[in-house]
């Protein structure tokens, strides 16, 4: 069960640093658009709906990620306090009465809101360019389905945790 959640951990892990080149695109986007309207005093049609569908994809694809590092907010001022046994019972219910159920919620509305906006050819009604958007709303649910694996990495890891009495 290590290999699966050590697995999990690399897997997600590859997926968030690979998105993450996307803020090279998003910077360009946006210093092009600046200079266009500032310098030239010509906005571009493109860089708002561009600019946003970027950030989206950026932070919705690196959730997985950040879970997977521990890079989440925790209100930890008394949870690390507590020993790691209590932690992992702790995280664990909270995995498998909160986290999962969101999550499922989640990738399966999200696969509704997208697979409707593709049948639909929903566009952008944000600017005048009106790119299509459902791309952009596919993220939802395929971010939903790599938080919900990675729940289950670090549910093996709960157990674990549990079982040895310590996070290593």
């Amino acid at each position: 069960m290590d290999a699966l959640a050590r697995a999990i951990d690399r897997f997600n892990t590859w997926i968030g640093k690979a998105f993450a080149w996307l803020f090279l695109p998003l910077t360009y986007t946006l210093v092009h658009e600046v200079v266009a309207t500032k310098v030239f005093a010509r906005p571009t049609v493109w860089a708002f709906d561009a600019s946003y569908m970027l950030y989206g994809t950026i932070f919705m694809m690196g959730t997985a990620y950040t879970l997977a590092v521990d890079g989440h907010v925790r209100g930890d001022m008394i949870y690390r306090l507590w020993p790691a046994r209590v932690q992992a019972s702790i995280d664990l219910v909270l995995y498998v009465v909160v986290f999962f159920p969101a999550m499922l919620a989640m990738l399966i509305a999200g696969w509704s809101y997208a697979s409707y906006s593709y049948s639909i050819g929903e566009r952008s009604l944000q600017s005048p360019f009106g790119p299509i958007i459902w791309p952009l709303k596919m993220v939802i649910p395929l971010t939903a389905f790599l938080l919900l694996l990675q729940g289950v990495s670090q549910v093996i890891k709960c157990v674990r945790c549990l079982q040895r009495g310590s996070w290593t």
